[in-house]
């Protein structure tokens, strides 16, 4: 087995829990190796830091696997997977404000030790997101431990996302094993959702379950026959939750086939009579209301990662700003803002300073009743702040 020595005074990071290793802290390689081997992890003083998979090509040119010198084999893999079931298992999905749902993720990469794999569960059929090439020559492994542990029917590779270029894998989809239909009807709690497998990430954002149920349960503060307006609203899912809660509700997204079907959602949750769907761009959307002089009790913002990288951080945060201003302008004195972001560069403190300052610009008053993350089982990694992504903040406004 090949060994990586850091660079001195670069093991700090994965003493403190980190598992990545970049290509620049690297030393030297010793021994030899091919691409996505497994190799042995060394500080400059020779002290063994861990095991992981090596990729030169990539950025992160080491993944870490275990800080024990254990053979990774198939029986490694298996005792990762056990653990990530056991984690979801007895009930804990479904503690506190999660909805009962058939849909959940089960594997979270670095958030179960398992860096560069996904599998998320949509009632008998896995989805599985392979993202390195360390990772990608266990995939025939995982796919037979999968199918072993879960007793699914069937198995789907949605093995098209573009970091899968920089590890120099090609980008494809389409069963592993068993085959069905593309499109699986999931429920959370009294809802039910149609899930196209080839729709955004693995078809549905599973990270928002347990911030839907809370979005829904704070209408019970707001009167009768609250209004809401759910922006950025793909397939609908806070939509759904909401109007299932008694609100009407105003959905909007860019994606015509997003949109409809938010519709057909609406249809089969038969509040189809309470919602309403536009393919619209929401910046300019949301302006527009404010024009018209619309009102709402509760406004939802979910949108995509406006920042994927510390470059484009500003632009970012002058996007949400523009987005949280019109909110606070379109709600009523009392209503609640539920404002997200996905972008891992973007930190709590800091969006909650940009909607400070667009409170303070649309001359409102907000109080943060709630400060809320992605659902439980995409567990967080405590030495890698990468892993706690989604911020959620709920607000009351004045």
């Amino acid at each position: 087995m090949a060994t990586v020595t850091l660079k001195p005074g670069r093991d700090a990071r994965l003493l403190g829990g980190h598992l990545w290793v970049y290509a620049g802290e690297v030393a030297r390689v010793e021994g030899s190796y091919a691409p996505g081997d497994v190799v042995d992890v060394r500080a400059a003083d020779g002290t063994f830091l861990g095991r992981g998979y090596l990729n030169p090509r990539s950025t992160i040119a080491v993944r870490l696997l275990t800080r024990r010198r254990e053979a990774i084999d198939a029986a490694f893999f298996r005792r990762r997977l056990e653990a990530a079931l056991a984690l979801r298992a007895g009930g804990m999905l479904q503690a506190g404000p999660a909805p009962a749902s058939d849909a959940y993720r089960l594997v979270y990469s670095e958030g179960d030790y398992l860096p560069g794999l996904i599998v998320d569960r949509y009632g008998d059929v896995l989805v599985v997101q392979v993202l390195t090439l360390g990772m990608a020559r266990q995939q025939a492994l995982l796919v037979d431990l999968l199918r072993e542990l879960t007793g699914v029917r069937a198995i789907y590779a949605r093995n098209d996302a573009p970091v899968r270029a920089r590890e120099g894998l090609p980008r494809e989809q389409g069963w592993l094993w068993g085959e069905g239909p593309e499109v699986v009807e999931i429920h959370e709690g009294p809802v039910r959702f149609r899930v196209a497998l080839t729709g955004q990430k693995t078809g549905f954002f599973l990270d928002q379950r347990e911030n839907r149920a809370v979005a829904a349960a704070y209408l019970s503060t707001l009167g009768p026959a609250p209004e809401a307006l759910d922006a950025f609203c793909y397939t609908g899912a806070f939509s759904m939750h909401l109007a299932r809660a008694g609100a009407r509700v105003l959905g909007i997204d860019i994606d015509p086939d997003a949109v409809a079907a938010a519709v057909a959602h609406a249809q089969l949750n038969g509040v189809a009579d309470r919602c309403a769907f536009e393919a619209a761009n929401a910046f300019d959307r949301l302006r527009a209301l404010v024009r018209e002089g619309r009102r709402f009790d509760l406004v939802v913002l979910d949108p995509p990662a406006f920042a994927r990288t510390r470059a484009a951080l500003p632009r970012a945060a002058a996007g949400y700003k523009e987005i949280n201003l019109r909110a606070l302008r379109l709600l009523r004195p009392g209503g609640i803002l539920v404002t997200c972001s996905c972008s891992a560069a973007v930190s709590e403190a800091h969006l909650l300073a940009l909607v400070a300052e667009a409170a303070y610009d649309a001359r409102r008053e907000v109080r943060l009743l709630e400060s809320r993350t992605q659902a439980r089982d995409h567990p967080v990694h405590p030495g890698m702040p990468e892993t706690r992504y989604l911020k959620c903040l709920i607000l009351r406004v004045s």
